[in-house]
């Protein structure tokens, strides 16, 4: 059982202190500790890196060089637990950009119809956001963090965990390490998470790991646009990769009127990290327009390359001999490919859920439970990264077989996919999906079929979507 009062029991006199432990000061850990204080009187954040004072990259976020966006399921998540978050992003200068309106978007030798928009993203940096993050949830004084340690194992026995215990990061002169009581320990240490080596240690029985792998991998600069190419009549510009298109290509706005620019490719082709190299990659794009904006704008870094794309759910929802008072959340428990822009969306969706899940009055909330209903609401996300990169030549790991339901209704959403870019009705169910705003289901209702059987309405092959005299035109 995970025992945690409720918060109404919090501080009365004579009550044992309860302690909550959250491993990793990422997003979703974050957002944990934030959730676990209305349920516990103290919690610690401990994290390996020292953290930086205002938005600023670190090394245990090798993802904070790349483009990120905010969906709209992580946007309303966000706001219920911190509330008038969003507004605070906004005020800090986060874009944001409508789809399909304000993205040019190329596909299989077509272009999507850059209709009204039905939803939403924000694509500032992820350093501005972690930090507007960091400084709500530490502003709570029963939230405190460790700073440049790690944990190494955790402390009690196959039945239950009593702790963590403590090393100093780097050190390597065998000390023994010191332990940290809790009552509840969550593991937020993203996709390099070793909990299975510390339940292990303890005599229980780590998750069961699902892996797809496309072989993806891309690399990323940020520039400047003094040719004003893009944010005039459009935000953005994206080739899309798919499985019959093997590269691909984004570019983004942040904060400060600057851009992430974004090459992908697969395993064996990677999209170079020499300054001279990526650009040339861009040549390889199926449109010219991205290869032409990198010739001509200011480059404000150097390009960063990421190769660590597998998407991974570690199935803690299934039977096995693990103990009480340990959890699993955000890339811990499931991991996506980067490229579809889940992470940090469905982090907060998790933590929504947690404390849906302890606070449920019907319900004793044992481990088990939690971890399903943390599961859960990754399941959509999973579907959508997972199984496209199923789709992609070379993909590997040990859950490529199809399923039945996959089977069942390939056809149908591969209609979906061959209509969306040109037709308004299905293209905001499809985006209401992929934003997680919808259920898959939505893609059933009774107008979206019709939509989907009809004959299909024609997408353009050669719109005036790029303003006249630009690169690409």
């Amino acid at each position: 059982m995970i025992d945690a009062p409720k918060a109404d029991t919090r501080g009365s006199a004579g009550a044992r202190q309860r302690h909550a432990v959250v491993v990793g000061a990422s997003v979703a850990g974050l957002l944990t500790a934030r959730v676990l204080a209305g349920f516990v009187d103290r919690v610690t954040i401990v994290e390996r890196d020292r953290l930086p004072e205002g938005p600023e990259p670190r090394s245990g976020v090798p993802q904070s060089r790349h483009p990120h966006v905010l969906l709209e399921g992580g946007q309303d998540a966000l706001d219920v637990l911190l509330p008038g978050f969003m507004d605070e992003l906004r005020a800090a200068g986060a874009p944001r950009v409508g789809l399909p309106a304000d993205v040019v978007q190329w596909q299989d030798g077509r272009w999507l119809r850059r209709l009204p928009a039905s939803a939403y993203i924000y694509s500032g940096s992820r350093v501005q956001l972690e930090h507007l993050v960091r400084r709500r949830v530490l502003a709570d004084q029963s939230i405190t963090v460790i700073e440049g340690a790690q944990v190494t194992g955790l402390s009690g026995d196959a039945s239950r965990v009593c702790g963590v215990l403590l090393g100093k990061r780097g050190d390597g002169t065998g000390r023994a390490a010191r332990h940290l009581a809790a009552d509840l320990v969550v593991d937020a240490s993203g996709r390099g998470t070793k909990a299975g080596q510390w339940l292990s240690a303890l005599g229980a029985e780590g998750a069961p790991e699902e892996v797809i792998d496309a072989g993806l991998a891309y690399a990323t600069r940020i520039y400047r646009d003094p040719s004003a190419a893009l944010g005039t009549d459009f935000l953005g510009f994206y080739v899309i990769m798919n499985p019959r298109q093997l590269y691909g290509g984004l570019l983004l706005p942040m904060e400060d009127g600057r851009y992430t620019a974004t090459l992908a490719g697969l395993r064996g082709d990677q999209p170079p990290t020499d300054q001279d190299e990526f650009v040339a990659y861009a040549k390889k794009l199926p449109h010219p327009f991205v290869h032409q904006w990198l010739s001509t704008a200011e480059p404000l870094s150097p390009v960063f390359g990421f190769r660590q794309t597998a998407n991974v759910r570690r199935r803690y929802d299934l039977p096995g001999r693990r103990p009480a008072g340990f959890l699993a959340i955000g890339d811990a428990l499931c991991t996506f490919n980067p490229v579809y822009g889940q992470g940090v969306s469905v982090a907060a969706m998790s933590a929504v859920a947690l404390r849906d899940a302890l606070a449920d009055p019907r319900r004793t909330p044992t481990t088990r439970r939690v971890q399903r209903a943390l599961l859960a609401v990754s399941r959509q996300a999973w579907d959508i990264s997972a199984v496209t990169d199923k789709a992609m030549p070379g993909a590997t790991g040990n859950a490529l077989a199809p399923r039945a339901v996959d089977r069942a209704t390939g056809w149908y959403l591969r209609r979906i996919q061959e209509r969306y870019p040109g037709d308004p009705v299905v293209g905001e169910a499809f985006r209401a999906v992929l934003t997680l705003t919808s259920p898959v289901t939505a893609l059933f209702a009774p107008k979206v079929v019709r939509a989907v059987l009809r004959p299909a309405l024609a997408a353009p092959v050669d719109p005036p979507m790029v303003p006249e005299g630009s690169p690409g035109t």
